[in-house]
């Protein structure tokens, strides 16, 4: 990669990384606040919900707001704001001032996503993005393990509130990092086609229906990840009776198999040049087969390898769900089509937590376990429905035209001061 992306990259992935511990830690404290207010499984997954519902709605116009004002402003106005909303979560009062910050807390970090993929747009090229962001997003996994680890130990020897304050430091950090590392972006010339929005290219996105398959997509792979990151903990300190800092680390293969597969289905994607199909169809079978035999384990450490071989699995069907939208759309507009690609993986993550939890709650984790595999079968079903190459993805879009582009410049408004290193 040029040392603009390699650079942009590691910027990404720490501050993605944050993301998901201030994001994860609370699947932790669950069990805990859950005592403090005397709250039902399905009121805790309300309160994982509560983030998700906020979080959703904010992705589409995030996507158009990155476009307008720059992601790297965005970004960094995000973090500063999701900062805030994790220290003022440890000082909840009651259950309904929680589900207030905790909504707060997700139009904050809705605004992080779209900003970060279109400023990486802008210093990557076409046949590199989708390896970069697979890079990027096996943070996710990273972010799930270190907030497992932090808020394991944390929750070990202090109050959930106290975790929460402790992790609210770390977006600051982060902030000041971008402002100070991140470079400029990629001439114009490098960062993709030759394409120039035709008027109103953004609003008749938000309407073509190859988009909305692609949101549908990744709201089926959400469904196993938000399912399993919810609930695996509660589940094995409550069904196994595994101590909390001991459900954390439990996660740790898991999350490194699915950071890894991240990156290997990225760079496959750039390989397959999108296809979508030939890692969806193979991997989401599979998925769906284990999350029948997941339940069935009888001890943790066979809990562990099966959950691991999923999240192997999943984790490979990450970027796939962006691969056309993100090689074939001009810099200014994958911000947008991440957007509404987010959004439909966002609102699994309204559904399925709730859900899972009144499942628990009238059933069993068994049957709610078991309930997760509807989002394999779904995804096999839509990828089958969607393009395979940039041709007939353009084709089907049919929202653009060909002419001069921006340069990135002229896009990037709020780019770093940090001169270009050279290409």
């Amino acid at each position: 990669m040029h040392r603009t992306t390699r650079t942009t990259a590691v910027l990404l992935f720490v501050a993605w990384a944050v993301d998901y511990i201030d994001r994860q830690v609370i699947n932790l404290a669950l069990p805990s606040i859950g005592e403090t207010f005397g709250l039902s499984h399905g009121e805790r997954g309300l309160i994982v919900s509560a983030f998700f519902v906020t979080y959703a709605l904010t992705q589409i116009p995030a996507g158009l707001i990155a476009g307008r004002f720059g992601g790297v402003r965005v970004m960094c106005g995000a973090l500063v704001l999701w900062s805030l909303f994790t220290g003022l979560t440890a000082v909840a009062w009651s259950f309904t001032a929680l589900l207030v910050f905790r909504c707060l807390f997700g139009v904050a970090q809705g605004l992080f996503p779209t900003a970060a993929i279109d400023t990486l747009s802008r210093r990557t090229i076409p046949d590199q993005r989708l390896t970069a962001n697979g890079w990027i997003q096996s943070s996710n996994a990273v972010g799930g393990l270190l907030a497992a680890v932090l808020g394991g130990l944390l929750l070990a020897r202090f109050d959930w509130r106290v975790m929460f304050l402790v992790v609210s430091v770390l977006g600051l950090a982060v902030v000041v990092a971008i402002r100070r590392r991140l470079p400029g972006p990629l001439p114009a010339a490098l960062t993709g086609p030759v394409l120039e929005q035709v008027e109103g290219a953004a609003a008749r996105l938000l309407r073509s229906p190859v988009i909305w398959l692609f949101a549908l997509m990744f709201f089926a792979y959400d469904t196993v990840v938000w399912g399993l990151n919810s609930w695996s903990a509660s589940y094995l300190m409550e069904e196994r009776g595994l101590r909390v800092s001991d459900a954390g680390l439990v996660s740790l293969a898991p999350t490194l198999c699915a950071a890894a597969t991240a990156v290997i289905g990225g760079r496959l994607s750039d390989r397959f040049e999108g296809r979508p199909g030939r890692i969806v169809l193979p991997a989401m079978s599979a998925t769906a087969v284990l999350l029948a035999v997941l339940p069935l384990t009888t001890s943790p450490a066979a809990y562990v390898v099966v959950a691991t071989l999923i999240s192997a699995a999943v984790g490979l069907c990450y970027m796939p769900c962006f691969s056309l939208p993100l090689r074939s759309l001009p810099p200014g507009l994958t911000g947008a089509a991440s957007g509404i690609i987010l959004f439909g993986g966002q609102l699994s993550g309204i559904l399925v937590p709730v859900l899972f939890g009144h499942i628990v709650d009238a059933f069993s984790y068994r049957a709610a376990f078991w309930s997760l595999a509807l989002g394999p079968v779904l995804a096999v079903l839509v990828v089958l429905r969607v393009p395979q190459t940039t041709p007939a993805f353009l084709a089907r879009l049919r929202t653009f035209t060909t002419a001069t582009a921006p340069t990135p410049e002229e896009n990037d408004s709020d780019a770093s001061p940090a001169r270009h290193p050279g290409v």
